[in-house]
Order: structure tokens, then sequence, then C-alpha cells
């Protein structure tokens, strides 16, 4: 069985082919938002026709936003222009007559750790994405928990501090707070600047709350963490759990496990097992 699994997001799009749930091909391209809603559509199209040389079963896709799984229509995806109410599902299926499936990228993400990753062991696992925003998927009891509109686990918008969890955890913690990008602020503590160290100390120390609300709304085995500033786990990891674990509830604190990713593409193998799911909700 084929199935392609795609990675909408605000900035790139990645696309992977699995067979027999083995990835054999993937790729990624940058978003062209130059012709709006329908330009960021037909270019979605286009690297799925790209995949032709294959015969795909179904078509998984993981979008920042909510979504009516059953209709496949995604509403007010972020970062993409004039993306408020697309359908599409329709206009996939409609284009190559194949099952789609579409659910909301950071449930995307736990799926794939889950089946294919570092949550492997775990019934009750947490997954985050550290990127421009936050996204949190929940597994409970080896199930993903979807909520209404597939956006259970957005605390990224819960107040913190003057502003909410997603401003200190997320890209903007670097940019806005700091004027750096996170990618340039790792290659300096990789060099050893110090004081780019201690910026990562301060961004494990909002990581570190973040991780004591998820634990008391979920009460998960696991976390796994995932996106483009987990890159820098390493600079910032010992601070977010030095903060995590000063709780009165230390001795459940200490039993969490708290891991990087062990995917590099876990949105998309989340992606295609949604086409699975689907299959199963229709039977």
């Amino acid at each position: 069985m084929a199935i392609l699994g795609i990675d909408l997001g605000g900035t790139t799009i990645s696309a992977g082919l699995l067979e027999n749930e083995n990835l054999v091909h993937c790729n990624s391209w940058p978003v062209d938002k130059s012709h709006g809603k329908d330009g960021v559509i037909n270019q979605l199209l286009q690297i799925i026709e790209s995949f032709n040389e294959y015969q795909i079963d179904g078509i998984g896709i993981g979008v920042p936003s909510y979504v009516d799984i059953s209709k496949g229509i995604v509403y007010d995806v972020v970062n993409l222009p004039d993306w408020d109410v697309v359908p599409l599902k329709d206009i996939i299926q409609h284009s190559f007559n194949i099952p789609v499936a579409i659910n909301n990228d950071a449930n995307c993400f736990v799926l794939g750790e889950k089946y294919f990753g570092a949550a492997l062991p775990f019934s009750n696992t947490v997954g985050v994405t550290l990127g421009t925003g936050v996204g949190v998927g929940i597994i409970i009891n080896n199930h993903l928990y979807e909520g209404m509109n597939c956006g259970a686990g957005e605390v990224g918008c819960l107040p913190y501090l003057d502003k909410d969890y997603e401003y200190f955890t997320g890209k903007s913690f670097f940019t806005d707070i700091h004027q750096v990008e996170p990618l340039d602020l790792f290659e300096q503590v990789k060099n050893g600047d110090t004081k780019a160290q201690e910026i990562f100390n301060s961004y494990g120390h909002h990581l570190g709350m973040l991780i004591k609300l998820l634990q008391s709304c979920y009460d998960p085995e696991a976390i796994v963490f995932g996106g483009a500033i987990a890159g820098a786990w390493d600079h910032f990891i010992h601070s977010a759990l030095a903060t995590a674990q000063d709780t009165i509830f230390t001795r459940f604190a200490k039993n969490l496990v708290v891991k990087k990713s062990s995917l590099e593409n876990a949105g998309i193998f989340g992606a295609a097992k949604l086409v699975t799911f689907s299959k199963n909700r229709n039977t």
C-alpha cells in the first residue's frame, strides 16, 4: 500500500511517499504565496502530481489549522493568505480521484511519533512542535484525542506572563524579544558564546513552564518535542527540566519522560497514518 503524506506549513510543504509504512521518497518546497490562496493550492496539486510515477492509494495531509474531518474543510490556516475556509479534501479528490484524509499538523506529528518514533512505548503521550508557533497533539490510551474541530491541545494561545505560551516558547521568543533568529543563536552557542547560552537557558525556563501545564492538563507518560527549535535541544533541555521538576508533584514530575523526536519527518509519517484511520472510520 502506497500512501502520500504531506505536511503543509506556513513556510514549507513537505511530502513523502510511504510504501508499506516505509518512507521511499521525500522532498520539501518553500511555500509560494505570491499568488495567494489559489497559488498555494495549485502548488500543492503540482507537488502531488510530482509523485505520479507511484500508484498512490491515499493521501494524508497535516495543516496548521482547525479541521472539519468529515468534510475535509480547513479553517483559518496559519500563515497562509486567505485560507479562511478551504474545502481541501474535495479539491484534491476531484483532481486525483484518490482518498484524502486531513487533520491538524500537530496531531500528525504525535501520530508519527506514536506509530513510528519516540512515543512507541507509551500509551499516553503529548507531542509538541516548536517552530514559528507551538503545536500540541495528544494521545490518550493509544488513541488520538482531536476534540470537536481537531483543536484539542492548542494551549499556545493560553495567557502566560504578559503574552501567551506560544510567544515565549515559539520563534517569537528569539526574534521579538532577543532580535535573533533561532538558527543563528544556535550557531553562536556552538561557538562558545555564553550570552547565547543564557538566552537558551531563559527559553528553557519558559518551556519548562509549558511542560508543567501539559503535565497538569493531560498527565502523560511522555512528552515528545519536535520542530526546528528542537534542533538546539541540548542547549535548553536542562533548564527546561529544572523548571518542570520544580513542583509540589515532584514524584510524578520525575517519572515524566521528556524526549526529542526521533524522526526527521514525523509529520509526514503521521499524515500518512491518517489514511488508515479514515478507512477505519468509514467501515
